[in-house]
Formats: structure tokens, C-alpha cells, sequence
């Protein structure tokens, strides 16, 4: 009875081709060093050689093979893992340096947002005093006719207050504006304080809006106390502005 022998893709791999196969597979895993300890004993309880007529391979069991294969796929699932924990810290890491600068922008910006109201803060030189005589009021009390400034009502020892941030330039005697101050402005403006029965800042010193300068008094030419006050373009007599529009500009109301 002939036997008919099976072709295509019904056919079962030959031996050799198994065998052939899974030496292979056993050389590049030992490239990686998956085969060790653990395959080298197995391999001697093999048949060490088949003689099939070709090139002499090496056999290994199923179950040694299929214990590589888990071998090689935790050694694999292992650098994953570690790349993963990599990946976190480093994900970490970036999160505070981002916290950390956004704190850093916000402490810088709220910094900026306090200079920039110490700046821009102005207070009147009197607290609440009104002005009893008005800027170039015309009067032969002046020696250029008209009033250089405004008076504010005060009686002699009220504190007198910088208008706002500032640099003292003059701090002495005035002539006829008696004990005077006179403060150059962050902005590049001078204000001048007349009168006083006294000075407590000295040429240099730099004064925060509100900052006691003095008190009022009568020194100098006057008819009684009061705080003669000047808003000016420079720190001489003469360039003299509009002192009740200027603290206005600045936000004081007088």
C-alpha cells in the first residue's frame, strides 16, 4: 500500500529544522547572556549531537527553552520598567523647576508691583490742613508780586511730610522762605517746604511718602505760622508750577 507524503503547509517541520531553529535562538540569547548557569546544565542532559546528515546542531528541551523565553521577557519588561521610573523622575524634575520659576516670576512681580505703588504713592504735606492762600496770589508780600506757591494751614510744631519718594537737595535756611527743605522727586520734579520751625532731614537723605521732614512754623517772611509748600521744574527759585495741579495729578486732593 503506498503512502502518500504530506506537502504544503500540512507538512510538520522537520526535526532538523526545529532543532536547527532553536539553536539559533540559543546563540543570540547567549549574546545578551540569557543563557547561562541555567542552560548550560540542561544542555548536557540533552543528546549532545544529532546525526542528521547536515551540519551537527544542538537540542534543547521545550521546557528549557520556553524558561529562557521568560528569561529574555523580564530582562526586557525590567529596562522598560527602569526607562518608565526614568521618565518619572525626570517629569519630576521638570514640574519644580516649573514651580519654582513660576514662584520665582510671581515673587519678582509682586515686587515690581510694590515699588511701582511706592512710587506713584503722594500724600498732602499737612494731614488734614486746607490751603489758606492760593498759588500766585498777588500780593506786595512777595517780592515778585504774586504767590510762588500755596500755604497751608498749620500752627507752629504741625509735622510736615514729604509729598512723596524723593532725595533731599537743601535743608537750611531759605532766606525769606526761613527753614526750608527742598526734595528732588522720582520723577525728576522738586516740591520745597518753607517756614519750618524745624528740620529733621539733612542733604542726601533719601524720604518715603509721608515721612516727617520737619515742622511748621513762621521763620523767614511771614505774617504768622503756616507751611508754605512749591511744586518746581528744578530746585531754584523761579521754576515754580502749579503746586494744588500737581499733587492732583499725583491723587492728593487739596
Amino acid at each position: 500500500m503506498a503512502f502518500t507524503r504530506a506537502t504544503g503547509k500540512h507538512r510538520r517541520p522537520s526535526r532538523v529544522h526545529r532543532t536547527t531553529a532553536r539553536a539559533a535562538g540559543v546563540a543570540a540569547l547567549a549574546t545578551t547572556g540569557v543563557v547561562g548557569t541555567l542552560a548550560a546544565p540542561a544542555l548536557a542532559a540533552e543528546p549532545e549531537v544529532e546525526q542528521s546528515g547536515l551540519t551537527p546542531v544542538v537540542t534543547i528541551g521545550d521546557s528549557i527553552a520556553d524558561e529562557i523565553d521568560a528569561q529574555a521577557v523580564a530582562q526586557k519588561q525590567a529596562a522598560v520598567d527602569a526607562a518608565a521610573r526614568e521618565a518619572a523622575r525626570e517629569a519630576a524634575r521638570e514640574r519644580a523647576a516649573e514651580a519654582a520659576k513660576e514662584a520665582r516670576e510671581a515673587k519678582e512681580r509682586a515686587a515690581r508691583e510694590a515699588e511701582r505703588k511706592r512710587l506713584n504713592t503722594f500724600v498732602a504735606p499737612i494731614t488734614a490742613s486746607y490751603v489758606s492762600t492760593a498759588y500766585q496770589a498777588g500780593s506786595s508780600l512777595w517780592s515778585s508780586g504774586s504767590h510762588t506757591g500755596i500755604d497751608f494751614h498749620a500752627s507752629s510744631g504741625t509735622t510736615v511730610h514729604a509729598v512723596g519718594v524723593g532725595t533731599v537737595v537743601a535743608a537750611g535756611w531759605g532766606g525769606a522762605y526761613g527753614n526750608q527743605v527742598v526734595i528732588k522727586m522720582h520723577d525728576g520734579t522738586y516740591t520745597q517746604y518753607g517756614h519750618l520751625s524745624s528740620i529733621g532731614v539733612s542733604v542726601g537723605q533719601s524720604v518715603e511718602p509721608g515721612q516727617q521732614i520737619g515742622l511748621s512754623g513762621a521763620t523767614g517772611n511771614v505774617t504768622g505760622p503756616h507751611l508754605h509748600f512749591e511744586a518746581r521744574t528744578s530746585p531754584e527759585y523761579g521754576s515754580d508750577m502749579d503746586p494744588v495741579a500737581y499733587l492732583r495729578s499725583h491723587g492728593v486732593n487739596v
